[in-house]
């Protein structure tokens, strides 16, 4: 029975369990830093927000990444298994519309179960992949169909979109919908689908944007700055990219930042904003070592996805590389100016108890795969 579950194989990929260890690590020592005048504020506890992140969010996503890290990657096969995880997971995403949903800053995104809060969200991203990875290998015709392929394959996507928008969250559905297209191309699509769908989403995307005042807030700020309100719509990016800006190249030193020391002064500093906080306290140099290690991660797991014994597995990793690189850069690049604002966080970086357990458990399966590679 235990080799039904846990087959024997090599060592794992220690370049990347190593470089997830470092960036949780690295995301602990930051949050402690890059929260603790705000807590000692709200709490009266200087290490009321690292000792929550230790408990739900690394205490978590250890047990995670040790059940995943060990159960055979096989097991995810199972097509009830991907079915019940993605049913499950739009099911909790159902539940921010109910009393149990959780409002903060005009967006519902978290449920509220007896104390324990959580963000549905991050648990449809892991459930996503690994649902599509066997939808995609069950059958060949569902790359090259119309019919069998494409249509269910934009139908799924779509109405996650759309309750994804309903929630007021743009930036998992660009990186969701980017991950699937990414997925679904690796596949053997036609190009030709692939081309539709980038159309009909920046469509879709532009229509949003359009009758939603807060989103073309963004746009209009992120395609001209100079004009902004600088204590409105402006506000936010103009004070990380000052973070930024002051770090200059070696920054100002470890638990030294100004810019999360006053609450407000830069919004969301242990959460979104995190780059921000690293490139103030470490500069130019330690913002390319964070920017330098997630290149790593992500390329030595495309590295073992063109190494895997097996199409499903190399759909599973093609998934979780494209998650972590794209939601990385959709993090900095929108903290530097380079994109528009978003409400992405640093993977394995940034607080937030349930991204960090998905991101370690998304760390154990891939580290699993490696060992059988």
């Amino acid at each position: 029975m235990a080799t039904k579950f846990r087959k024997m194989g090599h060592s794992p990929d220690y370049v990347i369990i190593f470089a997830i260890g470092f960036l949780v690590l690295f995301g602990l020592l930051m949050l402690a830093s890059a929260s603790s005048a705000i807590a000692q504020a709200d709490t009266g506890d200087s290490l009321f927000y690292l000792k929550r992140q230790l408990m739900f969010g690394l205490g978590a996503g250890l047990i995670g990444f040790l059940i995943t890290y060990n159960l055979y990657y096989g097991v995810y096969r199972k097509r009830w298994i991907s079915t019940f995880l993605l049913v499950f997971s739009i099911f909790l995403l159902l539940a921010t519309f109910s009393p149990l949903g959780v409002e903060r800053g005009g967006a519902t995104r978290w449920i509220n179960l007896g104390g324990f809060e959580f963000q549905p969200s991050e648990i449809l991203k892991i459930a996503l992949v690994v649902y599509l990875a066997i939808w995609l290998t069950a059958k060949k015709s569902r790359q090259e169909s119309f019919k069998e392929g494409y249509i269910p394959f934009v139908v799924v996507i779509g109405f996650i979109s759309v309750l994804l928008f309903l929630q007021k969250s743009t930036s998992p559905v660009f990186i969701l919908a980017s991950v699937a297209l990414i997925m679904y191309f690796m596949s053997g699509a036609k190009l030709r689908y692939i081309g539709l769908t980038i159309l009909g989403g920046i469509a879709a995307l532009a229509l949003l944007v359009a009758v939603t005042s807060y989103r073309l807030d963004r746009i209009t700020t992120f395609l001209n700055p100079g004009a902004a309100d600088p204590q409105g719509a402006g506000y936010h990016i103009n004070q990380a990219k000052t973070a930024i800006g002051s770090g200059g190249l070696t920054g100002v030193g470890y638990g030294q930042s100004v810019f999360s020391k006053v609450e407000g002064r830069l919004p969301e500093p242990f959460g979104d904003s995190i780059f921000a906080i690293i490139a103030e306290e470490f500069g130019f140099i330690g913002s390319i070592l964070i920017l330098s290690l997630f290149t790593v991660l992500v390329l030595r797991i495309f590295l073992l996805a063109k190494k895997a014994r097996d199409n499903f597995a190399q759909l599973l990793l093609v998934g979780f590389g494209s998650l972590i690189g794209i939601q990385a850069v959709v993090n900095i690049g929108a903290m530097s100016g380079i994109l528009p604002l978003t409400g992405a966080p640093l993977p394995f970086i940034s607080y937030g108890g349930t991204a960090l357990a998905v991101f370690m458990t998304i760390g154990g399966i891939t580290a699993n795969i490696s060992k059988y590679s």
